[in-house]
């Protein structure tokens, strides 16, 4: 989620919702991560509010508040919508590449898919690394694929060298 906040701060178009009715954008400062999660009652995307404004740590601990809500039946109508973007994960099922479906009025959504060792070229050799893609989904009625791809980038960058998420820009 950290990660997510930096690099929507230098892409804030995907921080957005489509209203297809009226045809109109409505793009936010505040980040709000709605976080799909499984549940006895099916699929429930439970929101951590104002991530921009949050520690790693305290988005930590709101979203395991937050899911384990949604997990128990617990979870507000309130907890359950208002979200700006979202992440998904099949990664845990064993999913190396999905296609995750934005949630309207939403334009985008990342999926994290499963960590595993695979080999890689280092120039002169195959070496074992771990790797993990990531699945993303745009609205290109309102994101560029340009602009989607330098977030998509970005996102990568800072998951491969998460010292960069706690540097200021």
């Amino acid at each position: 989620m950290a990660a997510m906040v930096k690099a929507l701060a230098q892409q804030p178009g995907l921080n957005a919702h489509f209203d297809d009715d009226a045809g109109l954008i409505r793009e936010f400062g505040a980040v709000h991560i709605g976080i799909a999660t499984q549940t006895p009652a099916g699929l429930l995307v439970p929101v951590v509010r104002h991530c921009e404004a949050r520690s790693i740590w305290d988005m930590a601990g709101e979203l395991a508040r937050q899911s384990e809500a949604a997990k128990s039946g617990n979870a507000s109508r309130e907890a359950l919508s208002g979200s700006t973007v979202t992440i998904t994960s099949l990664g845990a099922l064993g999913a190396i590449a999905t296609t995750p479906i934005i949630n309207p009025p939403e334009v985008a959504i990342v999926g994290v898919n499963r960590m595993a060792m695979r080999p890689m070229w280092n120039g002169s050799e195959f070496v074992p690394r771990k790797m993990m893609n990531l699945s993303s989904s745009f609205d290109h009625r309102v994101i560029d694929g340009w602009d989607a791809a330098v977030f998509v980038k970005r996102l990568k960058t800072l998951l491969e060298t998460p010292a960069m998420i706690f540097v200021e820009d």
